[in-house]
């Protein structure tokens, strides 16, 4: 703090009698009445032209396309005078001679009392962009001169040099100067944006901020490089300084917060979301600008991730699990994407796929999460929640209390059923699951979910194997041909690969329809890892879990298949009797069970599979004469059909006897 007041009073100590009064006259003028301009955006517009302003010649680099949409998107709240209409007149201010106005520090006061209503920032960038439309009008104009005489005869009329070769050393040094200003101008903007109201902050230390080097700076602008340059280096520490003391408090307040009970979420929602903003929020559907007064009430769900967001083929199985099916909670629960940039800065290409994607999803979406507002939330989501690459869905409950840390997984394994999305919820559904062909594939084909509905047979296997793969379907081809009702899903293998999309075109050609699609594919090992996941993080895979939990146990199966023949697992309906075999014992098994011919189709067939891969209990030679009753069930004849032996493999011969 020490150091914070003898750099003000240094600055201080450098300003004439004159430059006091200034100040203060600076100072009295400034009448804040609560408009907002998106001052960072106006400052990206400003650099824009400025680059291609200072160019030494007419740059062959394409000025941003979004520029247009960028000046023409600028926000400007509170004020019932447009945008481009305030900048005209202060460059009309800058550029005009009138009498009795024609010394800097009149002009500069004049210019101030017309922005007199605007916060600092806002001062700052609006007397920028005003200097840069009239420098890139100039620098337009006599980049044009010698090839169109339209530009020649504006020339003419505003009497502008004919040969401006002369000033390419003061273009030069106004070039180091336009970067100075910008940087200060940032630094400034950055300043304001910090959430002083919301932290106990050294009020002194933003005192000397403001009075020494933000109404310095302000008026100075037109004054000499390495003047700017040292107000500007000294503000950056000051800014610096208390930025960082400013989001450690933050981090603190929110951690507290995210601990204790409230009446509702919307304490929590605003240290993370609307510390300067009222309106941080946006509807993704309708663009519509939201206050997080609209989440009172309701389940938040935090989607936090990259720029990109998810993968196409998750992002679409998302947003099926979330709002294609009728859910009886819709309504009492939001989900918020929140994105993060992978750097420091947001890039071009981060803020492209941001404006992409959050005006095509059905969520709501941080408005602006390059703001220095969203730092609050990103220290958070790395440093306490340890969110990294991977996309998380945080939960917070009607009080604003975390519920899950990550419910995405459990969303693409139940969809609408998760909900409350908390962890206790999820302990439920997990202690109410058997492992079944309906846990395996829920949601991912509605055929297949038919199937399984319907209690049908179900063969799903995987190998890369395409030999193995032929020999593998005629043998079951040869089974259905015997009568028996069996479906084929053919999945890959776990990260399925280019090999596996074409191995799917064959089999459509060659064996049978997949069914699945490669996209399908992939949301099937995606449920599997996301049960794995979730039973992990739920502590089930301890040093004994694995043992003791048979769908945990499975799943980890089939994700860590390296068999390079292939596997492949029966199951029928909803039924828990399923078979997981490894393909050179599954062809094997196939052999005897095409023995049995049109006998087949009287079979329970997965519990005669079963009884096929069992091994035999000793050597036998031919039939082995077994003999095994099975009673009449209340007197209506038996329902098991066939039985196979268990020993020797073959089916037994039915006889009836009568007591």
């Amino acid at each position: 703090m020490t150091s914070f007041e003898s750099g003000s009073f240094s600055q201080r100590s450098k300003l004439s009698l004159d430059d006091e009064i200034l100040i203060k006259k600076l100072l009295l003028s400034h009448d804040p009445d609560g408009r907002r301009l998106d001052s960072e955006a106006l400052l990206c517009a400003v650099e824009n032209i400025m680059f291609h302003a200072t160019a030494s010649e007419v740059s062959d680099k394409p000025i941003d396309a979004n520029l247009k949409s960028q000046i023409g998107n600028i926000e400007l709240t509170g004020s019932q005078e447009p945008l481009m209409h305030t900048i005209y007149k202060i460059a009309y201010e800058m550029l005009c001679k009138i009498p009795g106005k024609e010394d800097l520090h009149t002009k500069t006061m004049v210019l101030f009392d017309m922005l007199g209503n605007y916060r600092w920032d806002a001062k700052m960038a609006l007397a920028l962009a005003a200097f840069a439309t009239c420098y890139g009008e100039f620098c337009l104009i006599m980049q044009m001169r010698p090839h169109s005489p339209y530009a020649e005869s504006v020339a003419n009329f505003r009497q502008l040099p004919s040969d401006i070769t002369i000033l390419k050393p003061q273009f030069k040094a106004l070039k180091l100067l336009i970067k100075t200003m910008v940087d200060l101008t940032r630094c400034i903007v950055e300043f304001e944006g910090l959430p002083i109201e919301h932290v106990e902050a050294d009020y002194e230390n933003i005192a000397a901020i403001k009075y020494s080097n933000i109404t310095i700076a302000a008026w100075e602008i037109s004054s000499l490089n390495n003047r700017l340059s040292g107000i500007y280096s000294h503000l950056r520490q000051l800014v610096d300084a208390f930025r960082q003391q400013s989001e450690a408090k933050l981090d603190q307040k929110l951690l507290n917060l995210l601990m204790e009970s409230h009446a509702d979420n919307q304490e929590v929602l605003r240290m993370l979301f609307a510390l300067n903003d009222e309106l941080p929020l946006k509807d993704c559907a309708t663009q519509v600008k939201l206050g997080i007064s609209e989440m009172k009430s309701k389940i938040v769900l935090l989607l936090v991730s990259k720029p990109n967001l998810l993968p196409l083929e998750q992002l679409f199985f998302l947003l099926h699990q979330t709002h294609d099916h009728p859910n009886k909670a819709e309504g009492s629960y939001a989900i918020i994407w929140v994105p993060i940039s992978l750097s420091e800065k947001w890039t071009d290409d981060e803020k492209h796929w941001f404006n992409v994607l959050s005006s095509s999803m059905p969520f709501y979406s941080v408005r602006q999460p390059w703001s220095p507002n969203s730092a609050v939330i990103e220290n958070l989501m790395k440093q306490v929640w340890h969110n990294e690459d991977e996309a998380i869905m945080v939960v917070l409950n009607l009080e604003g209390a975390v519920t899950n840390l990550n419910a995405l997984d459990m969303v693409f394994i139940w969809g609408p059923e998760a909900y409350p999305y908390s962890v206790t919820r999820e302990f439920e559904l997990w202690n109410g699951e058997q492992w079944t062909l309906q846990l395996m594939t829920k949601d991912i084909h509605p055929i297949l979910t038919q199937w399984v509905e319907e209690g049908r047979y179900i063969c799903i296997y995987g190998s890369e194997n395409l030999e193995w793969i032929r020999e593998f379907c005629a043998k079951t081809k040869e089974i259905k041909n015997a009568g028996l009702q069996l479906e084929m899903i053919y999945v890959g293998k776990n990260n399925p690969n280019e090999h596996v999309k074409e191995l799917v075109t064959i089999i459509n050609r060659e064996m049978h329809s997949t069914l699945l699609s490669f996209s399908k594919i992939q949301l099937f090992w995606l449920r599997l890892e996301s049960m794995r996941r979730s039973k992990t993080r739920l502590e089930y895979a301890d040093a004994a879990g694995i043992d003791h939990d048979h769908i945990l146990a499975e799943v980890l199966a089939l994700l860590h298949n390296n068999d390079e023949n292939g596997w492949a697992v029966f199951g029928k309906g909803s039924s828990t009797n399923m078979v997981r075999v490894q393909g050179i014992e599954i062809l094997k098994g196939l052999n005897i069970v095409r023995q049995w011919g049109e006998d087949v189709a009287d079979l329970e067939f997965i519990g005669a599979l079963r009884t096929v891969l069992e091994p035999v209990p000793f050597r036998l030679r031919g039939p082995c004469n077994l003999t095994k009753f099975v009673p009449y069930p209340d007197g209506e004849g038996s329902t098991e059909g066939c039985i196979v032996c268990q020993y020797c493999k073959r089916l037994m011969k039915p006889y009836t006897i009568y007591e």
